[in-house]
């Protein structure tokens, strides 16, 4: 079995593991103080083209998520979402369970949030004359790429950062994918846009070649003030904050991040191309490592034969979109037996 169903299927680069065999007897401050976080912070500072961000290393993807909004909402605000995103369809309710709304606003098959809906969502709120009895939006969320790996342009984030403004919300970006994003064909993101755009965010080591762990960047400095408080009080502040910290320090130094995540997209485009050229049509576009094709479901029977894939939509009754997904491990020969068996079930179409 061959897996393209997810992009955290495998351990971490090799450089993680050499970097962690190398310190495993040093001894060092806990709690993410320790001069390996700090080096790994100067890095993602370097990249944000500021110095005054402050960056706090989380385990996961769902505990930065719920942190953060836990963090930043007073108890009567929510935070708008798309529908499809990860915070509202994918977290068991993490978020309200802290006691915050999900307030999600529907979306196109790209997954992504516009300015307008934002704009329009917050002001029928404030012409409400009942409004004290709504849940107060506060804050927006985003992911880049989105659940269906669309891209937001730098002109999408603009706006969205400039309505928040304007309207006092805070403007929030899941990056758990965020590298494979960054590396995209097309793309004009950078991790300095979101440093200028954004409120606070954060940089996906789990799915983007780390064992564990996420990095997140706060601009705002209201977001910022006892944020360590919010850390510990949500089970996030690792004794051994060295692992975290050790693993954005090798991801960054060199530029091996960016490498490998736009490696693992090279890979999906071939896979992307193989399933055109074959006939199967695509759910939604997608220009990251995530590519949704569409099968019969016949077809998908055999496929899944030799191949672990996620299900990701029920097209009619006879179509499913699936989701095929590479990662900085996949492996070249990999692919290509993907892409000839997907040949060989594009001529019985």
């Amino acid at each position: 079995m061959l897996y393209f169903n997810c992009d955290y299927t495998e351990g971490c680069h090799p450089r993680i593991l050499e970097k962690l065999a190398e310190t495993n007897l040093t001894q060092t401050v806990g709690y993410g103080e320790d001069e390996y976080c700090q080096a790994a912070r100067a890095l993602i500072r370097k990249e944000c083209g500021r110095e005054d961000v402050d960056v706090h290393f989380l385990v996961g993807g769902t505990q930065a998520n719920f942190t953060v909004i836990r963090a930043a909402l007073r108890p009567h605000q929510g935070a708008i979402a798309p529908v499809t995103g990860h915070i509202n369809g994918h977290e068991t309710g993490a978020v309200e369970a802290t006691g915050h709304k999900v307030l999600a606003l529907p979306c196109g098959p790209e997954g992504k949030l516009t300015a307008a809906q934002v704009e329009e969502t917050v002001a029928a709120h404030w012409a409400d004359e009942a409004r004290e009895h709504l849940v107060q939006p506060k804050l927006v969320y985003i992911s880049h790429p989105t659940e269906n790996g669309a891209l937001y342009t730098r002109s999408e984030l603009e706006a969205l950062g400039r309505v928040c403004r304007e309207r006092g919300l805070y403007l929030f970006l899941d990056g758990a994918r965020l590298g494979y994003g960054l590396t995209a064909r097309g793309t004009d993101i950078s991790i300095a846009d979101l440093a200028r755009l954004c409120d606070v965010f954060y940089i996906g080591g789990t799915k983007c070649g780390a064992l564990f762990g996420e990095a997140v960047v706060i601009a705002n400095p209201e977001l910022k003030q006892d944020f360590r408080y919010a850390i510990k009080q949500n089970g996030g502040m690792l004794a051994k904050g060295r692992l975290l910290g050790l693993q954005f320090l090798a991801l960054f130094e060199d530029g091996l991040y960016y490498r490998i995540c736009r490696e693992a997209n090279e890979k999906a485009y071939r896979i992307a191309a193989a399933c055109q050229g074959a006939g199967f049509p695509f759910f939604a576009p997608s220009f990251t490592n995530q590519q949704f094709p569409v099968f019969p479901n016949r077809l998908l029977a055999r496929l899944r034969e030799k191949y672990a894939v996620s299900v990701w939509a029920k097209v009619d009754e006879e179509h499913t979109a699936i989701r095929l997904c590479t990662s900085w491990a996949t492996r070249e020969e990999a692919v290509d037996q993907l892409i000839a068996d997907i040949q060989i079930l594009g001529r019985e179409l």
